[in-house]
């Protein structure tokens, strides 16, 4: 798999489409790292940690719904493996007026764009949510 993070993304998307309460992912600390930003600004409803059928770690992702509609409407992966972006503190993006959450990996750890502003530090721009 050359993007972890974009499968993780992708599959969180497939199963808001078709209603799924949760989903599971491989896990890994970069992908755990991104679910606690989307459990904290109140995307997700949680995560845990588990061994799959075949023994590799996984994550179960509990998604989020309000009245029947997933929280979730839009999420995009920003830097790829093809082509990375790296953005400093100014240049960090404002997701529909500050609606959605752009997460960033900095220097300091995995954060939203509003914690990195906070912080002062740019980095690579993962995704944004909305």
């Amino acid at each position: 798999m050359n993007d972890p993070i974009g499968d993780m993304l992708t599959r969180i998307r497939n199963a808001q489409m078709r209603g799924k309460t949760a989903v599971s992912t491989p896990a890994s600390k970069l992908r755990g790292r991104v679910l606690d930003v989307l459990k904290d600004e109140g995307y997700i409803r949680g995560y845990e940690g588990g061994t799959g059928v075949d023994g590799h770690p996984v994550f179960s992702i509990e998604l989020k719904y309000y009245d029947g509609i997933p929280v979730i409407r839009e999420l995009k992966r920003v830097s790829k493996p093809g082509r990375r972006v790296y953005l400093g503190v100014k240049e960090i993006p404002s997701v529909r007026q500050g609606l959605g959450v752009s997460i960033v990996s900095t220097p300091k750890g995995v954060m939203s764009d509003a914690n990195a502003r906070a912080a002062n530090v740019g980095g690579e721009v993962l995704c944004t949510v909305f």
